[in-house]
């Protein structure tokens, strides 16, 4: 109602609450409710006279003034709910529904995180979080992990894994994996667009979290030192084992060029 009353005096001018009823098709009773919250919000201005006039606010200078009204009641909630005493770990593992979901907790995860943040990032996710990560770099932290293209130049460690090729061609998405001073862990598999979540989960199991910490470290240090092909430990990386459940995942195997990096 609000919205129409708002939209109406933007389209055709100044007007009465009773002329304003009239256009949209309302009762008087009605639009002068929704005249008053509007005058309230800022959203409409009135005259002093007997017979009212109203007039829209335009719009520009509207939402400049809800955005400064919403910017402090957000800081006031947020002081608010921080004064909560929260709540410790409780080592369950968590969905995550939304990509929005995903980069917001990441991005938690590496402000929260005071000495290492480690990582395994697909191109896009990367480039999403790297402002995130040069901070905490910035303040001193450890930061490193694994990527899948050719980046800029960035002030933390980033490592071109050795299956990049072919992760690119064959992983069934977005690959977004994180563990934070080997506390917390955050997994997730975006579709191919980015747009929605395969599989997330996100966890504060201390236990997890260093198992998945050891895990990309061990990645960063293969994949920085390269090691050569004739080494027969290679043949048990994920890539190039191709067990059953990366076959369920992204499908049956091609020739053995097709997997091996």
């Amino acid at each position: 109602m609000e919205a129409a009353v708002y939209c109406e005096l933007l389209r055709g001018g100044p007007a009465t609450g009773y002329r304003l009823g009239q256009s949209i098709g309302k009762a008087a009773a009605n639009t002068y409710q929704a005249l008053a919250q509007l005058t309230q919000k800022g959203a409409v201005l009135v005259d002093d006279r007997d017979a009212k006039t109203y007039r829209a606010t335009p719009p520009a200078e509207l939402l400049a003034a809800l955005e400064r009204g919403f910017v402090d009641r957000r800081a006031q909630a947020l002081g608010a709910l921080e004064a909560l005493k929260p709540a410790g770990p409780d080592d369950r593992i968590y969905q995550l529904s939304t990509p929005a979901q995903v980069f917001e907790r990441a991005a938690a995860m590496i402000r929260r995180a005071k000495e290492i943040v480690l990582f395994d990032l697909f191109a896009a996710p990367l480039a999403q979080l790297a402002p995130q990560l040069a901070q905490a770099h910035g303040r001193g932290l450890a930061v490193a992990g694994l990527a899948y293209a050719e980046t800029p130049a960035l002030p933390f460690t980033v490592v071109t894994s050795r299956n990049a090729a072919v992760a690119a061609e064959r992983w069934p998405g977005q690959q977004v994996s994180l563990v934070a001073d080997a506390r917390e862990h955050l997994t997730a598999l975006l579709t191919p667009d980015g747009q929605s979540v395969r599989h997330a989960v996100w966890s504060d199991s201390a236990y997890l979290a260093c198992l998945k910490h050891s895990g990309l470290a061990s990645e960063l240090r293969v994949s920085h030192l390269a090691p050569s092909d004739a080494d027969p430990l290679n043949a048990l990386s994920l890539l190039r084992a191709f067990p059953p459940g990366l076959r369920t995942l992204i499908g049956p195997a091609r020739e053995a060029q097709d997997h091996v990096a």
